[in-house]
């Protein structure tokens, strides 16, 4: 019961820190990309440091973060997945539904970051576009961020992986780093309980540019699965099903 009370607490607390340092950083937003990603990256540290103190989820960052222009491959299983992995990266840039710009705040902020917006379909289009303008000097490069599977995958479950990773990797040219978590044991998708524990994100060992398309789904996948498995067996999931 007191860990309800805590979940409850937190989760109250997060969704109103939400509004409130939009409005503060939003001056600073308006007019700076910096600015947008200062707000962001204070909205995760504060919400990471609030999970660990009321709930006791502590968020724990593995391997070696990348700092250039690299293709990052993740596993998604938790809203506290994207908030680990932002504040970790230096310039995350993040493929999202375009219907995301018109979420409150997080829309404004999103737009002013240059996150990729796409239409369904219409990925490869948006690519190019950011590709074009990092080459032309008009965009920042940064570590351009997509989630495998397309949607959030509850622990326990599988679905899928998405050959649009794949055909951003041939497209980029560049490293692929994939990403483990167990993060969606201890804030899942539905629901207001919090776990207590250590939520982990792994970076995990480079994959080189140039395999073919299969080769590499085939590598991303097993190395990606097979790490957020051993990281929620370490969480201890599957003892406790």
């Amino acid at each position: 019961m007191l860990q309800w009370i805590r979940s409850i607490t937190f989760v109250v607390l997060a969704t109103v820190y939400m509004p409130v340092v939009g409005l503060i950083y939003a001056p600073w937003a308006m007019f700076s990309k910096r600015g947008a990603y200062a707000g962001c990256k204070a909205y995760a540290r504060g919400t990471m440091w609030m999970a660990e103190k009321i709930v006791g989820m502590r968020c724990e960052v593995r391997g070696v973060v990348p700092e250039g222009a690299v293709l990052v491959a993740a596993k998604h299983q938790s809203f506290l997945d994207i908030l680990m992995i932002f504040n970790a990266l230096p310039v995350a840039k993040f493929i999202m539904k375009k219907e995301i710009l018109w979420t409150p705040v997080i829309g404004l902020y999103a737009k002013r970051m240059e996150m990729v917006a796409v239409n369904r379909g219409k990925r490869g289009a948006a690519i190019s576009k950011m590709l074009a303008d990092v080459k032309a000097g008009e965009a920042e490069p940064g570590q351009l961020v997509i989630y495998s599977q397309g949607t959030r995958v509850a622990p326990g479950l599988s679905m899928p992986y998405k050959t649009g990773t794949a055909a951003l990797y041939e497209q980029m040219g560049q490293v692929c780093v994939p990403v483990a978590t167990n993060a969606g044991y201890f804030w899942p998708r539905r629901g207001f309980y919090r776990r207590p524990g250590v939520a982990v994100v792994a970076f995990l060992e480079p994959i080189p540019p140039g395999l073919g398309r299969a080769e590499f789904m085939k590598k991303l996948e097993n190395v990606v699965e097979t790490r957020s498995d051993a990281l929620l067996d370490e969480a201890g999931f599957r003892t406790a099903q």
